[in-house]
Protein backbone atom coordinates (compact mmCIF):
# COMPACT_ATOMS: atom_id res chain seq x y z
CA UNK A 1 0.00 0.00 0.00
CA UNK A 2 1.32 3.25 -0.77
CA UNK A 3 1.61 6.21 1.65
CA UNK A 4 -1.07 8.45 -0.38
CA UNK A 5 -3.77 5.02 -0.34
CA UNK A 6 -2.76 4.99 3.72
CA UNK A 7 -3.74 9.00 3.48
CA UNK A 8 -6.63 7.78 1.63
CA UNK A 9 -7.89 5.42 4.31
CA UNK A 10 -7.97 7.58 6.70
CA UNK A 11 -9.46 10.61 4.76
CA UNK A 12 -12.16 8.25 3.92
CA UNK A 13 -13.74 7.84 7.24
CA UNK A 14 -14.67 11.94 7.65
CA UNK A 15 -17.38 10.75 4.33
CA UNK A 16 -18.11 7.56 6.72
CA UNK A 17 -18.06 9.50 9.60
CA UNK A 18 -20.72 11.82 8.66
CA UNK A 19 -23.05 9.20 6.68
CA UNK A 20 -23.13 7.31 10.45
CA UNK A 21 -23.74 10.57 12.44
CA UNK A 22 -26.53 11.07 9.54
CA UNK A 23 -28.20 7.96 10.30
CA UNK A 24 -27.96 7.95 13.97
CA UNK A 25 -29.59 11.62 13.91
CA UNK A 26 -31.81 11.82 11.20
CA UNK A 27 -32.28 15.35 12.12
CA UNK A 28 -30.46 18.44 13.18
CA UNK A 29 -31.01 19.59 16.52
CA UNK A 30 -32.26 23.10 14.63
CA UNK A 31 -35.15 20.90 13.52
CA UNK A 32 -33.62 21.41 9.94
CA UNK A 33 -32.85 18.00 7.48
CA UNK A 34 -29.45 16.39 8.03
CA UNK A 35 -29.37 16.56 4.17
CA UNK A 36 -26.27 18.68 4.85
CA UNK A 37 -24.80 15.83 6.26
CA UNK A 38 -24.83 13.85 2.75
CA UNK A 39 -24.23 16.65 0.80
CA UNK A 40 -20.75 17.09 3.00
CA UNK A 41 -20.15 13.75 3.00
CA UNK A 42 -20.16 13.74 -0.40
CA UNK A 43 -17.70 16.55 -0.78
CA UNK A 44 -15.51 14.81 1.80
CA UNK A 45 -15.16 11.67 0.27
CA UNK A 46 -14.20 13.38 -3.17
CA UNK A 47 -11.90 15.42 -1.51
CA UNK A 48 -10.28 12.46 -0.25
CA UNK A 49 -10.28 10.96 -3.52
CA UNK A 50 -8.24 14.22 -4.88
CA UNK A 51 -6.10 14.05 -2.11
CA UNK A 52 -5.24 10.43 -3.08
CA UNK A 53 -4.38 11.44 -6.95
CA UNK A 54 -2.25 14.53 -6.15
CA UNK A 55 -0.49 12.27 -3.80
CA UNK A 56 0.06 9.52 -5.47
CA UNK A 57 1.44 11.71 -8.36
CA UNK A 58 4.24 13.10 -5.78
CA UNK A 59 5.06 9.92 -4.17
CA UNK A 60 5.80 8.61 -7.64
CA UNK A 61 7.47 11.60 -9.22
CA UNK A 62 10.03 11.53 -5.90
CA UNK A 63 10.87 7.93 -6.79
CA UNK A 64 11.01 9.06 -10.44
CA UNK A 65 12.87 12.33 -9.96
CA UNK A 66 15.70 11.04 -6.96
CA UNK A 67 18.84 10.85 -9.99
CA UNK A 68 18.03 14.64 -10.95
CA UNK A 69 17.24 15.93 -7.19
CA UNK A 70 18.38 19.54 -6.35
CA UNK A 71 19.40 20.18 -10.32
CA UNK A 72 18.26 22.63 -12.17
CA UNK A 73 16.27 20.43 -13.93
CA UNK A 74 15.19 18.81 -10.78
CA UNK A 75 14.29 22.06 -9.35
CA UNK A 76 12.52 22.99 -12.55
CA UNK A 77 10.57 19.78 -13.15
CA UNK A 78 9.44 20.01 -9.03
CA UNK A 79 8.33 23.23 -9.82
CA UNK A 80 6.11 22.29 -12.34
CA UNK A 81 4.66 19.89 -10.81
CA UNK A 82 3.73 21.78 -7.45
CA UNK A 83 2.08 24.19 -10.30
CA UNK A 84 -0.18 21.70 -12.02
CA UNK A 85 -0.84 19.93 -8.71
CA UNK A 86 -2.32 23.88 -7.38
CA UNK A 87 -4.63 23.82 -10.39
CA UNK A 88 -5.92 20.45 -10.00
CA UNK A 89 -9.04 20.31 -8.74
CA UNK A 90 -12.62 18.26 -9.54
CA UNK A 91 -10.57 15.15 -10.56
CA UNK A 92 -12.84 13.20 -13.04
CA UNK A 93 -11.90 10.91 -15.43
CA UNK A 94 -10.12 13.05 -17.70
CA UNK A 95 -8.36 14.95 -15.58
CA UNK A 96 -6.96 12.43 -13.74
CA UNK A 97 -5.87 10.41 -16.92
CA UNK A 98 -4.08 13.29 -18.34
CA UNK A 99 -1.94 14.12 -15.29
CA UNK A 100 -0.71 10.41 -15.23
CA UNK A 101 -0.17 10.71 -18.54
CA UNK A 102 1.67 14.51 -18.71
CA UNK A 103 3.79 12.80 -16.16
CA UNK A 104 4.20 8.90 -16.49
CA UNK A 105 2.81 8.71 -19.56
CA UNK A 106 0.69 5.89 -18.25
CA UNK A 107 -3.37 6.27 -18.61
CA UNK A 108 -4.28 5.00 -15.20
CA UNK A 109 -8.06 4.95 -16.22
CA UNK A 110 -7.60 1.74 -18.61
CA UNK A 111 -6.96 0.11 -15.03
CA UNK A 112 -10.36 0.94 -13.53
CA UNK A 113 -11.56 -2.47 -13.38
CA UNK A 114 -12.86 -4.24 -10.10
CA UNK A 115 -15.80 -6.40 -9.06
CA UNK A 116 -19.24 -4.89 -11.32
CA UNK A 117 -16.75 -1.98 -12.30
CA UNK A 118 -14.90 -2.19 -16.12
CA UNK A 119 -12.76 0.87 -17.31
CA UNK A 120 -15.66 2.92 -19.17
CA UNK A 121 -18.06 2.23 -16.29
CA UNK A 122 -15.48 3.38 -13.61
CA UNK A 123 -14.90 6.58 -15.51
CA UNK A 124 -18.26 7.25 -15.62
CA UNK A 125 -19.03 6.79 -12.02
CA UNK A 126 -16.73 8.81 -11.15
CA UNK A 127 -17.75 12.00 -13.28
CA UNK A 128 -21.31 11.53 -11.84
CA UNK A 129 -19.86 11.73 -8.77
CA UNK A 130 -18.00 14.48 -9.22
CA UNK A 131 -20.36 16.39 -10.80
CA UNK A 132 -22.85 15.61 -7.90
CA UNK A 133 -20.06 17.38 -5.65
CA UNK A 134 -20.36 20.17 -7.66
CA UNK A 135 -24.19 20.82 -7.15
CA UNK A 136 -23.99 19.73 -3.53
CA UNK A 137 -21.19 22.34 -2.55
CA UNK A 138 -22.33 25.38 -5.10
CA UNK A 139 -26.10 25.03 -4.53
CA UNK A 140 -27.18 26.52 -1.48
CA UNK A 141 -30.46 25.08 -0.39
CA UNK A 142 -32.56 28.22 0.32
CA UNK A 143 -35.97 27.55 0.08
CA UNK A 144 -38.07 28.01 2.97
CA UNK A 145 -39.30 24.44 2.84
CA UNK A 146 -36.13 22.88 3.14
CA UNK A 147 -37.77 19.80 4.04
CA UNK A 148 -40.29 19.64 1.12
CA UNK A 149 -37.08 19.94 -0.75
CA UNK A 150 -35.38 17.31 -3.11
CA UNK A 151 -32.61 15.86 -1.57
CA UNK A 152 -29.26 16.45 -3.45
CA UNK A 153 -27.77 13.45 -2.65
CA UNK A 154 -29.38 10.33 -1.20
CA UNK A 155 -27.95 8.40 1.66
CA UNK A 156 -27.93 5.17 -0.76
CA UNK A 157 -25.74 7.36 -3.16
CA UNK A 158 -23.17 8.66 -0.49
CA UNK A 159 -22.62 4.86 0.44
CA UNK A 160 -22.37 3.54 -2.80
CA UNK A 161 -19.91 6.67 -3.44
CA UNK A 162 -17.93 6.01 -0.80
CA UNK A 163 -17.90 2.53 -1.82
CA UNK A 164 -16.81 3.50 -5.17
CA UNK A 165 -14.00 5.78 -4.48
CA UNK A 166 -12.25 2.68 -2.15
CA UNK A 167 -12.69 0.24 -4.76
CA UNK A 168 -11.18 3.04 -7.18
CA UNK A 169 -7.97 3.51 -5.23
CA UNK A 170 -7.77 -0.16 -4.73
CA UNK A 171 -7.70 -0.51 -8.71
CA UNK A 172 -5.75 2.43 -8.90
CA UNK A 173 -3.05 1.16 -6.18
CA UNK A 174 -2.34 -2.46 -8.33
CA UNK A 175 -0.66 -0.19 -11.05
CA UNK A 176 2.96 -0.07 -11.08
CA UNK A 177 3.96 3.37 -11.96
CA UNK A 178 7.53 3.91 -11.66
CA UNK A 179 10.14 0.92 -12.67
Amino acid sequence: MTKAADAFDRSILDAEDLLARFDAEKTLSNGKSGEVLKRAGLVMALAAWETYVKDRVTDEFDIWLQSVEGSPIGKFVRKRLEQDLKRFFNPNSERTRRLFIDYFEIDITKEWAWQNFDAASAKKTLDALIAKRGDAAHQANTSEHRSAEPHQVKREELEKGIRFLRGLVAATEKVKITK
